[in-house]
């Protein structure tokens, strides 16, 4: 069982061909396999942001994982903060467009 002082949280925005490539359902996928909650979303026609709860390790993987997006993607840049972790989110889903 994690404690809640081992998991960390991120709020990852990533910029490029991230929208109409399936950038959404991959990083669900890919965060479910991984083991880590949060959500992803679209932000405008060039942004997809996320916020991930986990372990630090499995956080970097899911780091490296969105900045990476799937393989008809291109991600030009991206933005992390740390935050608090606050043990809010059960599983990892999509939340509508903002």
């Amino acid at each position: 069982m994690k404690k809640q002082n081992d998991i960390v949280r991120v709020h990852v925005w990533v910029q490029g061909r991230v929208q109409a490539v399936g950038f959404r359902a991959f990083v669900q996928q890919n965060a479910l396999q991984i083991g880590v909650t949060g959500w992803v979303r679209n932000v405008g026609y060039d942004t997809v942001e996320a916020q991930a709860e986990g372990t630090k390790e499995q956080i970097e993987v899911f780091l490296q994982m969105i900045k990476r997006g799937p393989t008809i993607s291109r991600v030009d840049e991206s933005r992390e903060e740390w935050e608090q972790a606050t043990g809010e989110f059960k599983s990892f889903g999509m939340k509508s467009s903002r």
